[in-house]
């Protein structure tokens, strides 16, 4: 492994292994590493589209349906067979579960507190989810992570750098806004916003909203002294089998941490402990990249956000604590029959769809207004984090996945991205202003499918725009770019950036 990759991750030496221990790889021929050299490289012009960049999920792209399920097709490539595991992953995704006992044992176990009934329910339509609109609406597909600061005894010896962090006492990891009959929700979300102009170039005006959090009507007691609060959206869905794909190695040849190349960009790779290896590994997955696969990150949802117990968070009560005394006693939906609330089975089946919801093609790939907007991304340095392609592992298991030319358009590294956007709460490695560079495959038909245009990882950027506007830190440089340019190649990297 290349020395950066090594001092990435904090100098643990097995890294790579490690990382990619929950994939059967074919390992790479140096003829294939030339290949896939050539196929990655940064173009050289822009007046046609790259070869290929109009399939981002490589066979695996699906063409692009005009209504809001988009986002719910399954893999391009998929076969006859392995489409039914991926309809029945859909059913178990968009289950709705219920309170314990019930006369459907099959669906019972939900909560006792909990943030949605189902899966689908956050991630509608597989799409992003968004801030509570008005006071009739809930915020449903939006909760507050929450912890307090750790100790030495809260950190793991095998990965350098750990930040540590702890539960609070009473409300876990994460606060829950509904509860079951006879229990009282741990909080309400309550945000307010303040509107901040910002000026650009050719008399421009463009408007940001900052928003303020805060945990009402607690129904536990206060929290912890010293406890931070993380909003997070539910983030999309698409493509998250190929970004498990893309080798370890490929990853961690891009992190600078200590920015010796001097472009003011020093991504680190997040590592995390695995609950499912028991031992570290490359986080890829979660605003923060917390989460180092697809199935830990589908059983801790299921954990937090449903209540519902599985084999790798076994909990009946969810994320009930010691100090929620009723919320444990209550029935779940564990028995000595049944045995977990989804087994290991669902929760296979679960990732298996997750793993396969397919990436549309591009659209307008060669339009001269799109072209000349890639043009301004890459001289503008969009491409320092927002890595376009990669080539992902050769996998015996996984056919719709294996080597495949993809292009999601992140690093899957961690940014720091200033104070303005700062959470403030450590996560792993991951500082409270770092956050994982997002995908920007599919940026276009959020509307289509989700029905607003918010995003960052708490949905308080309206637009595309205003989420360029708020990057800072590593990305401030980019960001005064945008802000300077002629508004034309600023209309044309916005016409670029919804192509995706």
């Amino acid at each position: 492994m290349a020395t950066a990759a090594l001092v990435a991750l904090g100098g643990v030496a097995a890294a790579q292994d490690l990382s990619d221990v929950h994939l059967n790889v074919v390992p790479r021929t140096d003829a294939e590493r030339e290949r896939i050299a050539a196929a990655t490289a940064a173009p050289d012009q822009f007046e046609t589209p790259q070869g290929f960049e109009a399939n981002p999920g490589g066979a695996a792209t699906v063409r692009v349906i005009p209504t809001a399920d988009a986002f719910s097709q399954p893999s391009g490539n998929i076969s006859f067979e392995r489409e039914l595991d991926f309809k029945v992953g859909n059913g178990l995704f968009k289950k709705v579960w219920v309170s314990a006992p019930s006369s459907t044992l099959a669906s019972d176990g939900l909560g006792p507190l909990y943030n949605a009934r189902s899966c689908q329910r956050c991630h509608l339509k597989d799409g992003r989810g968004h801030p509570p609109e008005g006071s009739d609406d809930t915020a449903v597909s939006m909760f507050l992570r929450v912890s307090v600061p750790g100790t030495a005894d809260d950190v793991f010896d095998e990965i350098a750098e750990y930040l540590p962090t702890k539960a609070d006492p009473v409300y876990g990891l994460q606060l829950q806004d509904f509860a079951l009959p006879g229990h009282a929700a741990e909080y309400r979300l309550d945000i307010s916003y303040e509107e901040e102009e910002v000026q650009l170039s050719g008399g421009e005006v463009a408007s940001l909203r900052v928003p303020t959090y805060r945990a009402a009507d607690l129904g536990y007691g206060p929290l912890a002294e010293g406890a931070m609060l993380s909003p997070r959206v539910a983030p999309q869905m698409i493509g998250l089998g190929l970004l498990e794909a893309i080798p370890a190695e490929d990853i961690l040849a891009n992190a600078d941490p200590d920015d010796s190349d001097g472009d003011g960009v020093s991504g680190r790779a997040q590592i995390v402990w695995s609950a499912e290896y028991n031992q570290p590994m490359l986080g890829r997955f979660g605003l923060k990249a917390g989460a180092p696969t697809i199935r830990q990150q589908s059983a801790a949802a299921f954990a937090g956000d449903i209540g519902i117990s599985n084999p790798l968070f076994d909990a009946g009560a969810g994320e009930c604590t010691e100090a929620q005394v009723d919320c444990l006693a209550a029935a779940h939906g564990d028995t000595d029959e049944r045995g977990f609330e989804i087994d290991a089975e669902g929760l296979d089946l679960v990732a298996f769809y997750s793993r396969n919801l397919a990436v549309p093609a591009r659209r307008n790939a060669g339009d001269p207004e799109v072209l000349r907007g890639k043009q301004v991304f890459f001289e503008t340095g969009c491409n320092a984090c927002h890595t376009p392609s990669f080539v992902t592992h050769r996998l015996e298991d996984r056919p719709e996945q294996s080597f495949q030319l993809i292009w999601p358009f992140t690093d899957l590294l961690l940014h720091d991205m200033g104070p303005g956007l700062a959470d403030n709460r450590p996560e792993a490695r991951a500082s409270g202003q770092e956050w994982r560079t997002a995908p920007l495959w599919g940026i276009g038909l959020t509307e289509q499918v989700s029905g607003h245009t918010y995003f960052l990882h708490d949905g308080r950027a309206r637009s595309v725009l205003e989420a360029v506007l708020w990057h800072d830190g590593e990305a401030q440089a980019q960001r005064d770019s945008v802000v300077n340019m002629p508004p034309p190649d600023r209309a044309a990297l916005l016409k670029y950036l919804e192509s995706l």
